[in-house]
């Protein structure tokens, strides 16, 4: 805002602000020439728009047809995965040559071969010693914890300080149904003591082969799991 200086009598200066209207009114005249331009561009829009009625059907068309193509890729995407889980197998030596992400991600997929849809992996920094989570088609939350070994039975076993861990966090935690170990390699005898006084379940090497090569579910496999929450579907 611009203003003016006059001295007075006393020789004082007074300041005196000039009016805002010439500022206004320069502001209100930008805004309605924008008002102007897009209200132009507007009914020039949709005046070629009548003259060529056939362009918004078309654009139709094709929404439609990439929305319908989309779409058939994710059901078709979904059938591959329902197909493969069906008939998923595993051999040791492909478990072996697994990253340690990878191992995680083929338990999740062996608890969805089982019949877990929604299995998911939760292993990495701040997974609070759950790796898989699953529902079981009995109701039963899954909590699962991988231990890798790339060297299998070579490698170093695993021991009590993995199942504190675990146990700490399976339960409290994740409200976890079935609390569960998996392991391509072995177990210290303190650790099948400590699992065993907890309830806890341990996969090791010879367990996971039985499992990941056939078609039996793991909570079949291993004993004195948890009561269903209720009746699997159809039984």
């Amino acid at each position: 805002m611009s203003t003016s200086r006059r001295r007075t009598a006393s020789g004082r200066r007074t300041t005196f602000r000039r009016p805002r209207r010439a500022f206004d009114r320069k502001r209100s005249g930008s805004a309605l020439l924008v008002l102007v331009v897009v209200w132009s561009l507007l009914v020039g829009m949709l005046r070629w728009l009548a003259a060529h009625p056939w362009v918004p059907v078309a654009l139709l068309l094709i929404a439609a047809a990439a929305g319908g193509a989309w779409v058939h890729r994710r059901r078709e995407a979904a059938r591959r995965n329902r197909v493969r889980e069906r008939g998923l197998r595993y051999v040791l030596p492909q478990i072996d040559a697994l990253h340690h992400g990878q191992f995680e991600e083929a338990v999740r997929d062996l608890m969805r071969r089982d019949g877990c849809p929604r299995a998911i992996r939760v292993g990495g920094a701040g997974d609070d010693g759950a790796d898989v989570k699953a529902t079981d088609p009995f109701g039963r939350l899954w909590v699962i914890q991988c231990k890798h070994r790339r060297a299998g039975l070579a490698g170093a076993a695993v021991g009590t300080p993995d199942l504190h861990v675990l146990n700490g966090t399976g339960r409290p935690v994740h409200n976890g149904d079935v609390v569960v170990l998996v392991t391509n390699g072995r177990f210290t005898g303190k650790a099948v003591a400590f699992a065993r006084s907890q309830r806890l379940h341990l996969v090791d090497r010879h367990l996971l082969a039985q499992w990941a090569a056939g078609s039996t579910p793991l909570w079949e496999l291993l004993g004195a799991v948890p009561s269903p929450r209720h009746p699997a579907p159809g039984s």
